[in-house]
């Protein structure tokens, strides 16, 4: 069972920058990739970014490419989510979520394991 728990969220204006932690326990971290999805008032949640174990192929979102950068710390057994030049859009509860090597990195559907979430406002 694989414990996941975000940190790193808060209030900040637009064009500023946020970095948000994902902290995993309980499983080999190895086995699984994490990604990051984000949940507005209101909507579905969304993919946000996703990375492999060694950090060399990344997927994210349109919305967020070239703003947003995702790595990790194997030693830490942390994801990183860089987020910069953040707009009032990027306003969401964001979640870690981990999955397994072989699923499909963008669909929700492939992941087993999930933070509580940490929210973040982006004021204009």
């Amino acid at each position: 069972q694989v414990q996941l728990v975000e940190s790193g969220g808060g209030l900040v204006q637009a064009g500023g920058s946020l970095r948000l932690s994902c902290a995993a326990s309980g499983g080999t971290f190895s086995n699984y990739r994490i990604g990051w999805f984000r949940q507005a008032p209101g909507k579905e949640r969304d993919f946000v970014a996703d990375s492999t174990y060694g950090g060399g192929t990344t997927y994210y979102a349109d919305s967020v490419k070239g703003r947003f950068t995702i790595s990790r710390d194997n030693a830490k057994n942390t994801v990183y989510l860089q987020m910069d030049s953040l707009k009032p859009d990027d306003t969401a509860d964001y979640y870690c979520a981990a999955r397994y090597a072989s699923s499909q990195p963008t669909m929700e559907s492939s992941y087993a394991y999930w933070g509580q979430g940490t929210q973040v406002t982006v004021s204009s």
